[in-house]
């Protein structure tokens, strides 16, 4: 019954998006409320979280395909797949973000390894090939002697491309509100965050029901969640109570936007109350141990987690940069007011509902929570 209502779900997501796809590629931009000013929108953010989910999902992975420990045995390739699956998705919202798509091919013919943004692209890339390689590995009959070196370069390349999201944003000396300097530090955390809510949301509502462990594995990731949501929640409080008592001009109006403006709802009803407060009750309970219970917690750390990314991104936008910027001209995208246009909701559901639909044939389908018997010697 849930896998059928997470089917409907994601081609009714499909279908919207649809529209939404034929919408920006007929009329480009023109239909979305980012602009001049506001250059990041809906997109970049989902762009943030997808990515978040696939290199925390990487790292979960290597609990069972490198470290070996054997209460998360026969997992791995589970965590893989759900990497391969958002990371895609990741790259297709940021993608549809850019300006000029043709032009991507710079990037890798003409790169600027001195730019955060070069060293993104050809680190998703990789990052990407390498979570191919090493599903196809521990798919063989016989465990391979290359997963374990592969899966290595992959644990440093995602710890790498979570901080240089951060970067990325953190280099912007102009927005206070993301000019920090533990920013880049906390994105592997809320990407490890995402990883074990991933992990809930597929042990639970996926994983094998006679498997013994699983009550221990659902224990275990619970527990792991509750730690990485009050270290999420202590740099939460690190950066606001900062940024109020410093008092300056932009980082103090983009907290005060985020906690008391218009994106203030979010905040408090989906990034703290469902994303934070609500898997911390539950997941501190036997409850936990509820296969049911547990994913819907991951799902709902998920959400929260991606109206974070918003609220990081869409507040620091909003604020011009020179005062009486906003004033000074007039036009079609000059506006420092922003909240997604229908097209980029349609879009995003495209975006959503297919990666769930990739992330559920999947687990429906392919023999994701079973590892074959390991035999004398390795294979090439």
């Amino acid at each position: 019954m849930l896998k059928r209502l997470l089917y409907v779900a994601g081609f009714l997501g499909l279908l919207i998006g649809m529209w939404g796809l034929y919408d920006r590629f007929v009329y480009g931009h023109m239909n979305a409320n980012y602009g001049s000013y506001v250059v990041w929108g809906l997109w970049v953010a989902l762009y943030m979280f997808f990515a978040g989910i696939a290199t925390g999902g990487f790292m979960l992975a290597t609990l069972d395909l490198l470290f070996e420990l054997p209460l998360f045995r026969g997992s791995g390739r589970m965590a893989l797949w759900g990497s391969l699956v958002t990371l895609p998705a990741g790259l297709a919202a940021i993608g549809l973000d850019l300006g000029h798509m043709t032009r991507i091919w710079k990037v890798y013919l003409q790169p600027n390894f001195g730019a955060v943004m070069a060293q993104l692209v050809w680190g998703y890339t990789i990052f990407l090939i390498i979570v191919i390689v090493s599903l196809w590995l521990s798919f063989r009959p016989q465990p391979s002697r290359w997963l374990k070196p592969i899966m290595i370069v992959g644990l440093v390349l995602a710890i790498f491309l979570s901080g240089g999201i951060g970067a990325l944003l953190g280099v912007n000396q102009n927005r206070v509100s993301w000019h920090v300097s533990n920013l880049p530090a906390q994105f592997p955390v809320f990407n490890l965050t995402s990883g074990v809510a991933l992990m809930l949301i597929a042990i639970g509502w996926f994983g094998p029901v006679r498997d013994p462990r699983r009550s221990q594995q659902l224990h275990v990731l619970g527990l792991g969640l509750v730690i990485l949501l009050l270290v999420k929640g202590y740099y939460l409080w690190t950066d606001v109570s900062q940024a109020l008592y410093q008092n300056s001009s932009h980082g103090a109006e983009a907290i005060n936007l985020v906690l008391f403006g218009p994106y203030g709802w979010a905040f408090w009803l989906l990034q703290i109350g469902l994303g934070m407060l609500l898997p911390l009750i539950v997941l501190t309970t036997p409850i936990r141990n509820n296969g049911f219970a547990a994913g819907l917690m991951g799902v709902c750390v998920l959400l929260g987690l991606a109206v974070a990314r918003a609220n990081i991104i869409f507040p620091a936008l909003t604020l011009p940069e020179l005062r009486g910027l906003g004033e000074s001209f007039h036009g079609p995208h000059l506006s420092f007011t922003y909240s997604p246009s229908l097209m980029e909701w349609a879009v995003t559901a495209g975006i959503v509902g297919a990666a769930t639909i990739g992330f559920v044939i999947g687990a429906d389908r392919l023999p994701l929570f079973s590892r074959p018997v390991e035999s004398v010697g390795t294979a090439d």
